[in-house]
Order: structure tokens, then sequence, then C-alpha cells
């Protein structure tokens, strides 16, 4: 029964579960759909941020942002967007013949030019999850190893976090430049530390991420959470509360002990 209410390693995602950088995502997706689709360079966009952010849930990964500006542009219907992503994605990559490594070199670009610019502004369409924040520092400095297991540049998020008086070790955050899907990455931290996947606990706001962790033979037992207050929707929460050993976990759930985060 050892360490069934406390993790020997903490693993969190960043982007809608440490950080909510929803204002960032437009503004970024924005200026790489303008170079990808320049025929659309003078569209006024503001009035998509709604709908875009009410579909944001069904994005993985950074590079999908501007396409799904495009479906959006292209009046794709949101209900096949949302229910469809993978095709309608595929489709709009096709129809111009673009890959996502293009996307991604642009993204991290649009990124860059973004931070070297515009340094405080950038830093300033980030919202940090207050209850999350605060209990960073704690978890730091306590025995359980904190990793960050993000799609984002590493480099991305120590910037974010250094802004917000935060030195999380760099080490520790394992993005995208690993080149390497999140259950590898976790695969890779228990066999460093030589654990037992019940000793990982990790937090993600993305339920498909979840499942593919969960359909891993050799990752069976580590202890799931689907965070709440990401990028997710009722209708996804509900079937995380249906899916055997993936725990719903609140910001309130979060900022108490880690006996409260799975229910008896």
């Amino acid at each position: 029964m050892k360490n069934i209410y406390k993790p020997t390693i903490l693993a969190l995602d960043f982007d809608g579960v440490i950080c909510n950088g929803m204002r960032e995502y437009f503004q970024t997706a924005k200026k790489a759909y303008k170079i990808i689709w320049s025929q659309n360079i003078n569209y006024n966009f503001d009035h998509l941020f709604k709908v875009f952010s009410e579909l944001r849930p069904i994005i993985e990964t950074g590079w999908e942002m501007p396409v799904l500006l495009r479906a959006i542009i292209l009046n794709y219907n949101a209900v096949d967007i949302e229910s469809k992503w993978d095709l309608v994605c595929t489709e709009i990559l096709d129809k111009d013949s673009l890959q996502k490594e293009e996307l991604m070199l642009i993204l991290d670009e649009v990124r860059d030019c973004f931070i070297n610019l515009h340094l405080d502004y950038w830093l300033n369409l980030h919202d940090f999850y207050p209850e999350v924040i605060r209990k960073l520092p704690k978890l730091l400095n306590s025995k359980t190893q904190l990793y960050i297991v993000t799609t984002k540049e590493g480099r991305f998020v120590q910037q974010l976090l250094e802004s917000r008086g935060i030195q999380f070790p760099r080490n520790k955050i394992l993005g995208k430049e690993l080149k390497q899907a999140k259950q590898k990455v976790l695969r890779q931290i228990l066999i460093n530390y030589k654990e037992k996947p019940q000793n990982l606990w990790f937090v993600e706001d993305l339920l498909k991420t979840l499942i593919t962790a969960q359909n891993e033979e050799d990752l069976r037992g580590i202890k799931l959470f689907l965070a709440d207050w990401g990028y997710n929707t009722i209708k996804i929460r509900s079937l995380a509360k249906k899916k055997k050993d993936i725990y719903l976990l609140s910001l309130n759930k979060f900022s108490k002990n880690f006996s409260t985060w799975i229910d008896s």
C-alpha cells in the first residue's frame, strides 16, 4: 500500500493545467495563419476568438491552431470540427499541400519573434491558474519529484514560469524538443528512477492523452488525472468519469493534500 496516496513522481501538463494561454494561442495562431495563408492577411480575426476558444479542446499540439482558424474561416461546421477533427485537419493540409513539420516551424518562429520584439506583451497574454501556481513552489520543495510534460517548447515554458518568479529545473521540463509522445516521456521517467508505474501520477487536460498512456501495458498502474479546469468540455469530463482508473481532478482538490485526489 506504499505511496497509494502520495506519488514519488508527479508529472504535470503545462497548457491547460498550469497555464491558461488561450489569449496567446489566438494571437500566435493569427500571426502564423497570415504567413501560411497570406491571401487572408487583412482578414479581421478578432470576432473568431469566442469560437476558437470553444473549439480549443480538440487541439492536441500547437501546430494545429492555425489550421483550426482556417477551418473556422472556411465555414466548416463546428460539430464536424469537434467530432471529426483529424479528418478536417488532414483535409485542409492536403488541399494546400502543407506538412505539419512546416507549420510547427512557422509557429515556433512566430513565438520567437513575438518574444524577441514584444516580450512583456507576450508574457501578459498568459494567465496562470492561481491554485496551481501557488502550489508549484511547495511541490518543488517536497520529496516528490516534479516534472512538466508538455507539447510546448521547454524554453517557452521556463520563460513563462520565471516571469512568475518560479525557478523550475530546466532538466525537469520535458517539452516538444524531445520529439516524443507523452507516454514515451513518462516511460523514460520511470526508467530513470527505476520506479513502479503506480508511484507516478500524471495530470493532463486531454482525455485522449490519458487513454493512450492507459493503453500502454508497461504503464498500467500510473495514476491518471483529468484536470477539469483545463481545455476540455462537459462531455469529455462525463466520459472521463466512466473510464476506469482515470480520476477527475478539480482545482480545489489539486490545492489540497494528495490523499484527496483519489476517490475512495
